[in-house]
């Protein structure tokens, strides 16, 4: 954690441990504390400052390099695509073999998303079913609970006084 979300988080805490003044938002905190940590927070900051600044001139330099690199990159592709250019032979070879390639991999997935469809065709039958199964057993037991609940609709109540029972 930096110095600086530290400092913050004592003034944060001496803030939350004042005394609150009722029926208001105002706190009262220890002053001499409060200056103390004020004083460390500015000593920080440009400290904080400071290592700021070397990360961004590391990034400058990182991002420098990198652009030197990719330069390099980019010459040693445009060689090496200028060499291939002038074999034609070897590029129409290639374009032909990958043509083959493309149209194997096309089929290949076809057949791999009828094979798919054709699973998840299953799948959804065998729900179909499940639920048709779980949909006459719950009419079962919906019959049963409203055969009972009639039944017991039909039982005269009975109290505890024995002269009501004959």
């Amino acid at each position: 954690m930096s110095d600086i979300n530290h400092y913050v988080e004592k003034i944060e805490k001496l803030v939350s441990e004042g005394w609150r003044i009722p029926m208001s938002a105002y706190v009262i905190v220890n002053e001499e504390e409060m200056l103390e940590l004020i004083d460390q927070l500015r000593t920080a900051i440009p400290k904080e400052m400071r290592q700021a600044n070397r990360i961004v001139q590391e990034r400058d330099r990182i991002l420098s390099d990198a652009e030197v690199e990719a330069e390099q990159k980019v010459q040693e592709g445009r060689q090496s695509a200028s060499r291939l250019a002038e074999q034609h032979e070897v590029v129409a070879a290639a374009n032909v073999r990958a043509q083959t390639i493309i149209e194997r991999a096309q089929r290949e997935a076809e057949i791999l998303k009828s094979g798919a469809d054709e699973y998840a065709a299953g799948v959804l039958q065998d729900l179909d079913g499940q639920l048709g199964t779980l949909e006459s057993q719950i009419g079962r037991l919906t019959s049963i609970v409203r055969a009972g609940l009639a039944k017991l609709a039909k039982v005269p109540e009975q109290s505890g006084d024995p002269d009501e029972q004959e």
